[in-house]
């Protein structure tokens, strides 16, 4: 729908409403930091979770707790729309980073317009624009276009595996995925994410003393070596491929032939079918010294969200935001994210919605305090209109 569709006085209200309400965005988004949620504290993780629902609650969303036994509990909450037809889904995590006990050094705080604390970016301003953004929409008498899907997750920062299958079947049957997750530089949406793999190559070698008989050793943490300096030769930055050796394990002495020597590969592809490429190259392997062996275990973890599923949504929030006096612009990123599932299933996904800042995954994690009404109005404009979907 063009923008000029879409009243302008109408977009300035929203804004205006939610300016109005910062220091309540700002006490919402303390109120989450301070639920710490690190990724393996099941206990930390459910407090979390239940705040958010009670936020939804008032919000008149109904609410169900997906629980897991290992992992926190995911959180699904329904608004009706105006309209029928496939729904809406907003989705993130709200699992964090940092240890529980991170509080205690850095501890939430305002600072020349930004508010730091841990996990206050990566991504629990996300969930105050979207609370925010269907407050304002309440207050304001109007109804989200379409009834509307959002998905809390609890394990996006260590894979996702837990809620993999749930994301999809929601995304599934859903017009559009809205990600919450921070914006890139300046404020740009996220429209393409590398995919994101990891590999295991075990190096199987024979011990022998190092002094008396090295001749019938074969020393697996050289045999690693060799393989790494032949996996750099995969890296291809001009097609947006990247390998990297972030674990090396092995040997137990120095005057011992190791035995055993373990790397662990971190692999970033743009497109799917490089990944495919790389996952073949790298199960080729071969041994390069007599008597070694290899096992490479892995693969593919999230698939690139390519820009195709992204460009229709990118433009029309782009317009939408011109309504708000906001110059939007577009970023491919690293990272991967919930999203990368969702676009790969062929549903139009726009990912980097969340709060504009700086430091994620640091303890100089920040959210620009006026980025929360402006995020939340630009969210709100996107979910009371007609979108570019299926």
């Amino acid at each position: 729908m063009p923008a000029d569709l879409i009243d302008r006085d109408r977009a300035r209200q929203i804004r205006s409403w939610l300016e109005d309400r910062t220091s309540l965005l700002v006490e919402l988004l303390e109120r989450l930091v301070h639920l710490e949620s690190p990724s393996d504290n099941k206990t930390a993780l459910d407090r979390c979770a239940a705040e958010l629902a009670r936020q939804w609650r008032r919000l008149g969303c109904s609410v169900q707790i997906v629980r897991q036994r290992q992992a926190g509990n995911h959180l699904l909450a329904r608004l009706p729309g105006s309209t029928r037809g496939r729904p809406i889904l907003l989705l993130g995590h709200y699992d964090t980073v940092h240890p529980l006990g991170t509080l205690g050094r850095a501890p939430f705080r305002l600072e020349h317009g930004r508010a730091r604390g841990p996990g206050a970016l990566d991504m629990k301003g996300g969930w105050v624009i979207a609370l925010g953004a269907v407050a304002a929409l309440r207050a304001l008498h109007l109804s989200p276009k379409r009834s509307l899907l959002v998905l809390a997750t609890s394990d996006e920062e260590t894979g996702s595996h837990s809620s993999r299958r749930l994301i999809e079947r929601l995304a599934g049957r859903s017009a559009a995925v809205l990600v919450l997750e921070p914006a890139a530089a300046g404020g740009a949406l996220k429209t393409a994410r590398k995919g994101t793999g990891e590999i295991e190559l075990t190096v199987h070698g024979r011990a022998a003393h190092a002094g008396l008989h090295p001749e019938r050793g074969v020393n697996a943490i050289h045999e690693l070596a060799l393989q790494i300096g032949r996996i750099l030769r995969l890296n291809n930055p001009r097609r947006g491929v990247t390998v990297n050796a972030g674990v090396i394990e092995g040997g137990t002495r120095p005057n011992v032939i190791p035995e055993r020597a373990r790397a662990v590969l971190d692999f970033r592809v743009a497109r799917l079918a490089d990944a495919r490429a790389l996952e073949r190259q790298l199960a080729r392997l071969r041994p390069i010294l007599p008597g070694a062996r290899l096992e490479v275990r892995g693969g593919l973890n999230r698939p690139p969200m390519e820009r195709a599923q992204s460009r229709a949504l990118f433009a029309h929030a782009r317009r939408l935001g011109t309504l708000l006096g906001l110059e939007l612009e577009e970023a491919s990123v690293g990272g991967g994210s919930d999203g990368n599932f969702t676009a790969a299933l062929g549903v139009p996904t726009l990912d980097g919605l969340g709060a504009v800042g700086d430091g994620a995954h640091t303890l100089e994690e920040y959210v620009q305090v006026r980025s929360l009404p402006e995020r939340a109005a630009l969210l709100a404009l996107l979910l009371a209109g007609p979108l570019p979907v299926r």
